[in-house]
């Protein structure tokens, strides 16, 4: 049985409805529509980029005013990669949007790299971590395929 709960499955599901609709919008849209799809796809892939990060605030509130202190990963590098992620985000939206896009799909793909390692330390059970990572690897995946196909569409196919 998995331990992931079909309520949350279904949202973490449905939270791709926006990256593969934006991404099929940037290519098949008319102008201006497609151009106004590309900033909606990037504001949403930022959003999703920092709301990955805050994942690992979120996992260690719990933490906060205990003694003794946890691990190290506990005690600060959690804290700073919860907000590393943010604040690429945030620079993703200032520059070129194809450009944002490609450094959203790659921040995709780096945090899913580090927290597939840093997870152990949230979860329980190994089943519930393998679970999570399972549908994590499926969501991000998609969502830095849809920013990196619609990146290439402005890039080489608008152009």
């Amino acid at each position: 049985m998995n331990p992931i709960s079909p309520l949350v499955l279904k949202l973490a599901y449905a939270g791709l409805i926006p990256f593969v609709g934006l991404a099929l919008l940037v290519q098949l849209a008319p102008t201006p529509l497609n151009y106004l799809s590309a900033e909606s796809l990037a504001g949403y892939g930022a959003v999703i980029t920092s709301f990955m990060g805050a994942l690992h605030w979120g996992a260690n509130l719990h933490t906060l005013g205990k003694t003794p202190p946890g691990d190290r990963w506990e005690d600060r590098n959690a804290w700073i990669w919860g907000v590393i992620p943010a604040l690429v985000a945030w620079v993703a939206l200032h520059i070129y949007i194809p450009v944002g896009l490609l450094i959203l799909a790659a921040t995709l793909i780096i945090q899913r790299n580090i927290d597939q390692n840093t997870y152990q330390y949230y979860f329980s059970s190994d089943e519930a971590r393998t679970a999570f990572m399972t549908m994590r690897n499926r969501l991000t995946y998609v969502a830095a395929a849809c920013l990196t196909w619609a990146a290439l569409v402005i890039l080489f196919i608008q152009a």
